[in-house]
């Protein structure tokens, strides 16, 4: 294995990959969603509930490359409680962390374990996957009607 790539796999990622909080599903989640990168074949789906605008219950099914799984790690240690607003700038951290070199900011400075996958740029779809996705499902929860299911 190259320097670079076994920079790129450091143990702090791959611990984070091996533990990733709020895996699995939940029951009667108010939404779903799921997104795809077919470049890789990595797939993210997430479960989760609102209350007031943000994060109350949330699961994640991660089937991804270990940096895919470091990004859903991190992610899901800072999720419960957030908005709408939060998990958008967690995204757009992470992207400019990834193609501009950005630092990321408080809450989101741990992103900065993944910095070594900018110039895989054929792995941001995987790290960005959990990203889509809990967005996609906030957007999705905050159509529900009073039964649950998105309206």
């Amino acid at each position: 294995m190259s320097d670079d790539v076994m920079s790129l796999y450091s143990r702090r990622i791959l611990a984070l990959a091996a533990e990733i909080p709020l895996a699995g599903h939940l029951e009667a989640p108010q939404a779903r969603a799921m997104r795809r990168a077919p470049q890789c074949g990595s797939s993210v789906g997430v479960e989760l509930d609102l209350r007031d605008g943000r994060v109350s219950r949330f699961a994640q099914n991660v089937r991804a490359c270990a940096l895919g799984q470091a990004s859903a790690a991190l992610l899901g240690a800072q999720v419960l409680g957030a908005d709408r607003a939060a998990i958008a700038a967690g995204r757009d951290a992470m992207r400019a962390l990834l193609t501009e070199g950005a630092e990321p900011a408080a809450p989101w400075t741990a992103l900065e374990v993944l910095r070594p996958a900018a110039e895989f740029r054929n792995r941001h779809a995987s790290i960005l996957l959990v990203w889509e996705a809990t967005l996609a499902a906030m957007d999705a929860a905050g159509g529900c009607t009073g039964d649950g299911m998105a309206g």
